[in-house]
């Protein structure tokens, strides 16, 4: 869905800030495509019509699951299931991570390059601090009421918490009410959310933390087209002037 501006742009690509809130350009199956192919990960179409991507040393899997996955997050169905195992020969993940369409595709490929990077992706290597400490240090802050499972972004339009997983989200922890990391983003309080994320409990601290620095960089990202919802609330540079503005929609 292409939402543009009351001025036009003569040139289609403009810069985004924060992050959180751009959305995904309609192109996170190919900005992932293109960051797994380069990385040199197999891919080959399944029974389910989901691709299904695995790394040259076996242990991490990716699935494009826009069209067959069982379950939703925050009423969006998930778009990429990523797993990694302990070794190539393991019947289950060690853990599954799930994001739905709309993730700022540049969260998401830095994920799976610090993914690719691992020897050992399904161990973890760091408390859940650090994932806190990764947000915190680009802005956002600690919830008052659980500062130290969770923490929003500024105006709480999106947040990172350790919660409950939701049922169906596969672990090689099998009981019940296990905690995993969960991440969202909500342009404004009761608004239908843009994107989220759930980590499954065993995914590595460290990994997820890689996921929420990228998610919370100040750094503007380029885009052709800004999800619906964000007016107000989204910084917009056109690449050809200085000219920088809230993106506004008919108020």
């Amino acid at each position: 869905m292409h939402h543009r501006d009351d001025h036009s742009y003569s040139d289609p690509t403009y810069w985004v800030t924060p992050r959180h809130l751009a959305g995904d350009d309609e192109a996170l199956a190919d900005q992932v495509d293109a960051t797994l192919s380069s990385a040199g990960w197999r891919m080959w179409p399944t029974a389910r019509d989901t691709l299904l991507y695995t790394s040259p040393n076996g242990l991490c899997g990716a699935e494009w699951t826009r069209v067959a996955c069982p379950f939703e997050l925050g009423d969006l169905p998930v778009a990429w299931q990523i797993s990694a195992r302990s070794h190539p020969d393991s019947g289950l993940p060690e853990w599954n991570a799930y994001f739905t369409a709309g993730v700022p595709h540049e969260a998401l490929t830095d994920f799976l390059l610090a993914l690719d990077a691992r020897t050992e992706p399904a161990l973890s290597f760091d408390g859940p601090e650090t994932v806190l400490a990764a947000v915190c240090a680009q802005g956002w802050v600690r919830d008052i009421d659980r500062p130290h499972i969770a923490a929003l972004a500024p105006g709480l339009s999106a947040g990172i918490s350790l919660e409950e997983v939701p049922p169906l989200v596969r672990d090689v922890d099998p009981r019940p009410g296990c905690f995993g990391w969960q991440a969202w983003a909500e342009p404004s309080v009761g608004a239908s959310y843009l994107w989220c994320a759930t980590f499954s409990g065993s995914t590595p601290h460290d990994l997820v933390a890689i996921f929420a620095a990228s998610l919370t960089s100040p750094h503007p990202v380029p885009r052709s087209c800004l999800p619906a919802g964000v007016e107000g609330r989204v910084d917009v540079v056109h690449p050809g002037t200085r000219w920088q503005r809230r993106a506004r929609g008919s108020e």
